[in-house]
Formats: C-alpha cells, structure tokens, sequence
C-alpha cells in the first residue's frame, strides 16, 4: 500500500493528473476524519471537507518521497492547517457554546495556576483543573479570540489610533504560540527520560550528535538512529 502511494505521488508531481485524482480519492476518509473533528464550530461539514480537501491536496504536491514518514502522518496537519486557517480567517465570531464554555473553564484555571504557582500552567494541570480532553483544549485555545469590532480603538494617544484590527495578528500570533508550547510539551512528556534528553540536547542545545552521543554515553550511530525514530514517533502522535 506504501509503495502504491509512492507510486501514485511520483507520477502526479510529473503531472500524471489521473494519479492525483486517485489519490485524492483514496484520501477522501482521511479529510472526513478530520473533518469531524469541527462539529458545532458553526459551518456545515461538507463546506470543511472542501476546504479539507485543498489541504489534501497542497499535501499531495508538497509531499517528498524520501521522507521517512507515511504520507497520511504528513497529510493530517495540511489539511487540519488548512481548516483552520480557514475559520480563523472567516472570523471567529461563528463558535459554539461547547467551546466558549471550554474557554471560560480554561481561562480560569489558568489564572487560577498562575496565581498559586506563579509561573504559566502545564497541559496536564489544566486538563486536571478542568476536567477537559487535550484535544479540547487545544481547540478551545485556538479559537477563542476576543470578539468585538475590529475597528473598536484600543489606544488613542499622540494624533495615532490603534484599532482592535491593528493588534488582531499579534493576538493570533500570541494564541499559536501558546498552543504550539502546549502542544510540544505534551509530546516531551510522552518520551522516556533518555529520549527526552536527546532531544533537549539536540533541538534545544544545538549539540551535534557527536556532542550529543558524548553527554548520553552511547555512539553517535546510535544517536542518529535513536533520533530518527523519536521524531517519527512524535509527528505520528501530532498527526
């Protein structure tokens, strides 16, 4: 099955445009997966699935075949970006009670956390101060944006307006960020102790494996192999 999807790819980048409908089509359930994943956001389904369906094929054309990954846990973050680029950009004023609701319980454990702890929460602290699934959260997160007029002004001063409109990318910015630390967070949590460290090492210290294999007493083959398999681990877990 690998092989036929390698295949299939190969000749739709060599613009075999049956090959991409093909694919396509067997990618289908994929995009309805993930689809589901929005109920109550406010849309109809079929309306994301179409917008599902660019994502899958942005990731058809994307997608390099010497990656060490399958298609589908590449394919899973395109389309599940591209839905919700989607609402983000159509305006979040179209959210459901369910997630509005999952806001105000995690806005308030997380003051909550930062008052007793005084530093930002954990995952794990706010799912057990809220009671809530991880994937909630992260959704709940990422679409809770104050909504009000953009053009409302939130600064006078000096003959300069700044309008709720002039801050909304940083707001954007500011939610991606949270929710991308939340996210790697989570995914460290999930790795043994020497994996962990490897990491550390390699993404946060900028060691080289040498240097790398040096610190966890192992060569630097195994490094490479040992990282290789972690980061595959952890984009499937992503995905």
């Amino acid at each position: 099955m690998v092989e036929h999807t390698i295949e299939l790819i190969d000749k739709s980048h060599h613009g075999d445009k049956a090959a991409r409908d093909r694919l396509v089509e067997e990618n289908l359930g994929l995009v309805w997966s993930i689809v589901r994943r929005f109920t109550n956001r406010g849309y109809e389904l079929e309306d994301l699935f179409q917008i599902g369906s660019i994502g899958l094929m942005k990731a058809i054309d994307k997608f390099d075949t010497s990656y060490e990954v399958k298609f589908s846990t590449y394919a899973v973050p395109m389309i599940m970006g591209e839905i919700k680029r989607f609402l983000r950009d159509d305006g979040m004023i179209k959210m459901s009670r369910s997630i509005k609701e999952n806001a105000y319980k995690i806005k308030g454990a997380e003051e909550k956390i930062r008052n007793k702890e005084g530093r930002e929460p954990t995952l794990e602290e706010i799912k057990e101060a809220t009671g809530l699934e991880q994937e909630d959260i992260l959704m709940a997160m990422d679409a809770c944006v104050e909504v009000d007029s953009i053009y409302r002004s939130v600064y006078s001063g000096d003959e300069n307006e700044i309008c709720l409109v002039d801050k909304l990318t940083d707001k954007r910015n500011e939610n991606e960020e949270t929710i991308n630390r939340l996210v790697l967070q989570s995914l460290l949590e999930g790795l043994e102790e020497k994996e962990r460290d490897l990491i550390q090492l390699r993404y946060f210290q900028d060691k080289t494996q040498t240097e790398t294999a040096q610190r966890l007493g192992i060569s630097q083959v195994q490094v490479s192999r040992l990282e290789k398999r972690i980061l595959l681990r952890m984009r499937g877990k992503l995905a």
